[in-house]
């Protein structure tokens, strides 16, 4: 991803502008505009203001994506121009991401991972970064052997969503977590006969 665009900061920029998205189901929007002083890389949390329906909440990082956001910090403030701005992600001349270039970058990064073929417009999006995080998540509770029903609402809680049945929308119909929900049902019907 570095390699995408030599020379500038878009680079580096769009590697942990995806990261981000991606270790915590951040939007898109939330990520871009999110501000210098609204990531506490000390306490390992984000502050997430004025997310889709009007709100802050606080979003807890996990130590690994703190270290990485800590290395960014460091190259990002290593020029003046982008140590002033007030956005956490910029460009090279330290402004807010525009929406068109990550769209564009992340269409030529997975195209260069072997995603999406060269003339292919279809394939991952970002907003698949978001849907990833909320099935791996559920996944992990699944394989732990946690209650789902009662995990939820902290999952729907950190995604930002108002209600638990916006959450589910990014839940249905994945091939593992059918596959999950099958053998939790009929471990329950073998219990009951």
């Amino acid at each position: 991803m570095l390699d995408l665009h030599p020379g500038s900061f878009r680079g580096p920029t769009y590697h942990y502008f995806f990261g981000l998205l991606a270790s915590t189901g951040l939007r898109f929007s939330e990520a871009a505009r999110l501000l210098r002083e609204d990531a506490d890389l000390e306490a390992g949390m984000l502050t997430i203001r004025e997310t889709k329906f009007g709100k802050t909440r606080i979003v807890p990082l996990h130590p690994s994506t703190t270290l990485a956001l800590r290395r960014y910090a460091a190259i990002r403030d290593d020029h003046p121009v982008r140590r002033i701005s007030k956005y956490f992600f910029t460009g090279d001349l330290g402004r807010a991401l525009i929406h068109a270039n990550p769209h564009f970058s992340f269409i030529l990064w997975t195209r260069q991972a072997g995603l999406r073929q060269p003339d292919e417009r279809g394939g991952p999006r970002i907003h698949d970064l978001r849907h990833t995080f909320a099935v791996r998540t559920l996944l992990s509770w699944y394989q732990d052997g946690e209650d789902i029903e009662r995990r939820l609402p902290e999952l729907s809680t950190y995604l930002g969503h108002n209600y638990v049945s916006a959450t589910y929308w990014y839940l249905t119909a994945h091939p593992d977590l059918l596959g999950e929900a099958k053998r939790r049902l009929d471990a329950r019907w073998e219990v009951a006969e």
